[in-house]
């Protein structure tokens, strides 16, 4: 009978932690479609926040590349006066990035819902 007691107070906890990161989340960064990302990405910082491998591999044209790994000592170098684009191969890693930035006082993030994968627009590569 504890042995419930105690999954069940686990589960109830990892429940909770679940549904405070989504509303984090959710206020942090807005999800866009391929179409509202493309008509948005040009005026704006345009961030792949995948490694530099996976970069080089393919990303969307104009993309800079800050991973995310890297992010913490090199945010300064994105603007917060601008509105912030980012994406990586799956959305993981970009809507991390995003509540990383929001901390810090960026407060246009978007990301590109589905990330790089679902992407079917111009991409570069290095050779």
């Amino acid at each position: 009978m504890q042995i419930l007691i105690t999954i069940g107070v686990i589960l109830l906890v990892l429940i909770a932690y679940i549904g405070i990161n989504a509303m984090r989340l959710k206020k942090a960064v807005t999800n866009l479609t391929q179409e509202q990302f493309i008509e948005g990405y040009r005026k704006a910082q345009l961030i792949d926040v995948r490694e530099q491998k996976e970069f080089d591999a393919g990303h969307i044209l104009g993309a800079r590349n800050i991973p995310s790994t890297t992010l913490r000592q090199r945010h300064k170098e994105i603007r917060p006066d601008l509105p912030v684009y980012l994406y990586c191969q799956n959305t993981g890693r970009s809507a991390r990035a995003a509540l990383f930035l929001k901390k810090r006082g960026y407060n246009q993030i978007y990301q590109l819902e589905g990330g790089f994968r679902t992407w079917t627009g111009k991409v570069k590569t290095k050779k």
